[in-house]
């Protein structure tokens, strides 16, 4: 028994020798044959808001800011944790601009 070298999937018998079927990695009684499939990068954030990017849509709410005592903050909610907890929610003030966390 024989996997591919590049995605670890179990090779099969074809017509011209073992190939693989996800990747189209393929092995034959005299040469070796692979090709070469790129894949677009992704790029993971967990990043809500960054600058200033959508608080003239969010809703405010008055409370103190921990950093400059400003009384105003906008909020938005996130689902950062498994989903039989509860959310997280985000405060921005207004007028520093810093940004906390409550877990409800």
């Amino acid at each position: 028994m024989k996997f591919c070298p590049k995605c670890e999937v179990k090779l099969k018998k074809g017509d011209s020798g073992l190939y693989c079927p996800k990747c189209d990695y393929t092995e034959g009684q005299e040469t070796k044959q692979t090709k070469k499939v790129e894949e677009p990068e992704i790029e993971e954030s967990i990043l809500a808001f960054e600058g200033n990017e959508g608080e003239e849509s969010l809703p405010t709410i008055k409370i103190e800011c921990e950093k400059c005592g400003h009384n105003e903050a906008v909020w938005w909610m996130l689902q950062t944790r498994s989903a039989d907890e509860p959310t997280t929610q985000f405060y921005r003030c207004t007028k520093c601009k810093y940004t906390w966390r409550n877990y409800a």
